[in-house]
Formats: structure tokens, C-alpha cells, sequence
């Protein structure tokens, strides 16, 4: 049986790459329009380094991750939003089930590490469910003629 190289990518659906652990353009928020529609019309949690914003999603959970000159330059505002989007990735269970979430980045989230987060966002967990069950239900869209 041939050995593959080193560099070579895992095939998807492999047990290399889980499905699970994946962070696909449906995981994540996009527009302007939804992170406003997150951020006005969301309930809020605070911790140390994050203000995390909840509202009820159309579907799966879905992540934007906003951070703020005032946090660092933009090699550290880049490091800190691929650190939060890891911990997303390979912690759903952290995050509420069908819910938009934006975490805002406040000064100090730059020295953060993936521990870090993953530990703040743990502790954070139980004020997430208990606000995900106060958020009302998304009306269903209507659909054109």
C-alpha cells in the first residue's frame, strides 16, 4: 500500500478531516446586514475579553467575529478571529444550538490563546443557554407569490 506525501490533503469524509469539525461558509456570518441584525436586535453576554451577542438563527449556528482597532494592530486583530473561529470549530457544543452569535473583541483578547478562549467561552456557557431559552422564536419567512 503506497504511503501518501506529507503535504497531500485528506480526502473530505475521510477520518482524518470528521465532517463535524469543519467551519463551511454556512457556519459563518457574512453580511453587514446579519452581524447589525445580531448586534440590535441580539441579547448580550459579557465576559473578560468578549461581549458575546445571541439571536435566533435560521437554521445551524452561524459565527461572525468582530474586532475593533482599539484591540491591536491588524496582525493581532487577525490572530485573535482565527483563534475564536478554532475554538467554534472544534467546540460547537460551546455556542447556542441554531442561534447567531457575534463575540466583539474588548482590549486584552489579543494576548489570548486558544486555552484561554476555549476557558472563557466554557464559562460563559451556562449564561448562553439560559439566554438562548429567553430568546423568542424566529418568525418563518414568507414566501413570494
Amino acid at each position: 500500500m503506497p504511503v501518501p506525501p506529507d503535504n497531500a490533503q485528506p480526502e473530505r469524509g475521510s477520518p482524518c478531516l470528521p465532517t463535524d469539525e469543519r467551519y463551511p461558509r454556512s457556519a459563518r456570518l457574512l453580511r453587514r446586514s446579519e452581524f447589525l441584525r445580531v448586534q440590535t436586535g441580539g441579547r448580550r453576554v459579557h465576559t473578560p475579553h468578549f461581549i458575546i451577542l445571541v439571536t435566533q438563527g435560521q437554521g445551524s449556528s452561524r459565527l461572525g467575529v468582530t474586532v475593533g482597532r482599539r484591540v491591536g494592530c491588524a496582525v493581532r486583530r487577525n490572530r485573535i478571529k482565527r483563534v475564536v473561529r478554532e475554538v467554534f470549530r472544534r467546540n460547537r457544543e460551546l455556542f447556542p444550538a441554531d442561534c447567531d452569535v457575534v463575540l466583539v473583541a474588548r482590549s486584552g483578547a489579543d494576548r489570548l490563546d486558544y486555552g484561554s478562549v476555549k476557558d472563557e467561552l466554557t464559562r460563559a456557557q451556562a449564561a448562553l443557554a439560559r439566554l438562548q431559552r429567553q430568546l423568542p422564536a424566529q418568525p418563518k419567512l414568507k414566501s413570494d407569490p
